[in-house]
């Protein structure tokens, strides 16, 4: 698959960062983030889960950078409760960047880089439209063993949501994100509401455990066709 993305190279102490972000497009992609304290909640319209997967497959292949969709300032689909505004208990909108484990991106650095990035610039990537592996042939048992490695691992720093892996955590999760494409268009049509296609991420081995310091470790993608603000 081919997109179009913003290419910035910060050096915020001597040492180059890469920072790959969406090109905005004409109809832009709608996706919104919240950290809702127990868990974290994400919401992607069609196009939105199209730049999603795009996106994960270029963080699968890009061990030196940092993919970041800016998108807290974008407000959840109608219905869904909660401002997003920081300070009052409720919800706080977030962000989104993922990170290669190898790179050992230290998260409290975050801010710093992100108010250094400026126009960037223009760039195309390609990968391979069956960059993630089929359902079938991901053994889902293997990450309840001591040695395996594999998990994805979330972090929050200045109002971003971090998904940090290897290249076999991000492709075998990014099955079950794929199908936000492929199966989510069409379940409201055999699926009345209030039912709705979720996918669910989690930290480490265990669904439902909170990450390191207390970040949720349960990320809960929504589809949301039908998107009204």
């Amino acid at each position: 698959m081919e997109q179009r993305v913003r290419v910035h190279k910060v050096r915020p102490g001597g040492e180059e960062i890469r920072v790959v972000q969406p090109w905005q497009a004409s109809a832009p992609a709608r996706l919104a983030l919240r950290d809702d304290h127990h868990w974290l909640s994400m919401y992607v319209d069609r196009a939105g889960a199209e730049q999603l997967v795009a996106l994960w497959s270029l963080a699968a292949r890009s061990a030196r950078s940092l993919i970041h969709l800016p998108i807290r300032t974008n407000r959840p689909p109608d219905g869904i409760t909660g401002d997003g505004g920081p300070g009052d208990g409720g919800p706080v909108a977030l962000d989104l960047v993922l990170a290669h484990h190898s790179l050992r991106f230290p998260t409290a650095s975050w801010k710093e880089v992100r108010a250094r990035l400026g126009r960037g610039r223009p760039h195309t990537t390609a990968t391979p439209d069956d960059d993630f592996p089929d359902e079938s042939a991901i053994d889902h048992r293997r990450r309840t063993w001591p040695t395996y490695r594999d998990h994805l691992a979330f972090d929050l720093a200045a109002h971003t949501l971090f998904v940090i892996g290897s290249p076999t955590a991000f492709r075998e999760h990014g099955t079950a994100l794929r199908d936000l494409v492929t199966r989510a268009p069409s379940h409201s049509h055999h699926h009345p509401p209030p039912a709705h296609y979720c996918v669910e991420l989690s930290s480490g081995p265990w669904p439902g455990t909170h990450a390191r310091r207390g970040v949720p470790g349960r990320l809960h993608i929504q589809y949301a066709g039908d998107w009204r603000v």
